[in-house]
């Protein structure tokens, strides 16, 4: 590992620009190589078993709607096979938004009216397949953390990441505390467990239920939206960007670059700097948590900042791909290099997303009306602790957005 000492408050000084100014041809090249990707994971639907309703079916049959592609094994057609339609919808979203994001970024080399009908619509695309696999890592979030905090065995161990075990038969279990998960999980004293031990339970079925019906409807917009016309529109003009790429002009071919790439650095620079990070550089914020302890629905006024940050740096990310002639993965760059700080910091507001959805969705299960005081008191524990996750978050991208740029 070779370190760099460059200017610590530049928070992208160990990318750097290319040897050689990208140009467009070097942006052309990325668009197609996604456009590609998204084409590569609309066969891997229809291979995987999305083909196999008729009613979804592209007019042409160049296009698969991908109807099946999100049943897994509902009993709708053929099961496919283990993890297939979850590939392809992660590429299917992974592509869309990188597409999304580079037009953003290098719209004013691109063919204005073209980009913005495209880059909205590649949004829509990749956020309403989003959402079924946002549920289920959330409620698969909340019953960790429930049983974590609670040691009963009322939910059970998940298996698969991203698909939360049912806990139908939370509401009828024995709450009584069993043995400890493993011998290096500190298991809180019944006394210490008190009643938040007799509603997690009843707290986790209810959690349940919530979730599963907004997974079970993002589920059916899904299959909506991949068999609907809009769906295959965009399909054919990504084929169409995969062999011809609408520049602006023929100037645009020649056009460096690092500007617009500089510009989408420089906006995540000064949404960094709105951020209170010198309160997320203590381990335990407690002026952050008072209004997220409070019984006030609305969301945490910070939350929206740091989401904000979060777009910001993906955008930024994929700017440097472009530059860098990225690989699919977005990781190494084409000197062989990754910078760890930029991945950290992207993992951090990661953690920083799922957590405070999950505190809004435990929030959100505590005001259901009649439900009995420790499934409310178990939910207000469960809140509190994804809150405690959300300045942990804050924290760790604190540490590391503030170290010096290391290049690997």
């Amino acid at each position: 590992m070779a370190q760099r000492h460059l200017d610590p408050t530049d928070p992208t000084a160990a990318a750097g620009p290319p040897p050689v100014p990208a140009g467009g041809d070097a942006l052309a090249d990325y668009l197609r190589a996604q456009a590609t990707e998204f084409l590569r994971a609309l066969r891997l639907h229809r291979e995987s078993g999305a083909g196999a309703h008729g009613n979804g079916a592209h007019p042409s049959g160049a296009h698969p709607s991908g109807a099946g592609a999100l049943d897994r094994g509902r009993g709708r057609g053929p099961v496919p096979a283990p993890d297939g339609p979850v590939d392809a919808a992660r590429a299917l979203r992974r592509a869309a938004r990188r597409l999304s994001g580079t037009l953003h970024t290098f719209q004013p080399l691109l063919d204005a009216e073209w980009a913005e009908a495209m880059r909205p619509e590649l949004a829509w695309l990749s956020g309403t397949l989003a959402l079924e696999h946002a549920y289920a890592s959330r409620l698969d979030r909340l019953l960790q953390a429930l049983h974590r905090l609670s040691g009963s065995a009322a939910f059970p161990a998940q298996q698969q990441a991203g698909r939360a075990a049912p806990a139908r038969a939370a509401a009828t279990a024995d709450p009584a505390p069993v043995a400890p998960l493993a011998p290096s999980v500190t298991r809180p004293s019944p006394a210490d467990r008190g009643n938040l031990t007799v509603g997690a339970a009843k707290a986790g079925a209810l959690l349940d239920r919530q979730l599963t019906l907004a997974r079970t409807r993002a589920h059916s917009t899904a299959l909506q939206a991949l068999g609907s016309s809009r769906f295959h529109a965009v399909a054919d003009k990504v084929a169409l960007l995969a062999s011809e790429v609408p520049l602006k002009d023929t100037a645009a071919a020649a056009a460096d670059l690092r500007p617009l790439a500089a510009a989408a650095r420089d906006r995540l620079t000064d949404a960094v700097a709105a951020l209170p990070l010198v309160t997320a550089g203590n381990p335990y914020n407690a002026q952050a948590l008072v209004h997220g302890l409070s019984p006030d629905p609305a969301p945490h006024p910070q939350d929206a900042q740091w989401h904000q940050v979060r777009l910001l740096l993906r955008l930024h990310r994929y700017a440097l791909e472009v530059l860098a002639g990225a690989d699919a993965d977005g990781a190494d760059g084409a000197d062989g290099t990754t910078d760890v700080r930029l991945l950290a910091a992207g993992e951090a507001l990661d953690r920083h997303r799922d957590a405070s959805e999950a505190a809004a969705a435990a929030a959100q299960a505590a005001r259901t009306p009649r439900i009995a005081p420790a499934t409310a008191y178990a939910l207000g524990v469960l809140h509190a602790d994804q809150r405690h996750e959300v300045e942990a978050a804050r924290y760790a991208f604190q540490h590391s957005w503030r170290k010096e740029p290391i290049r690997l």
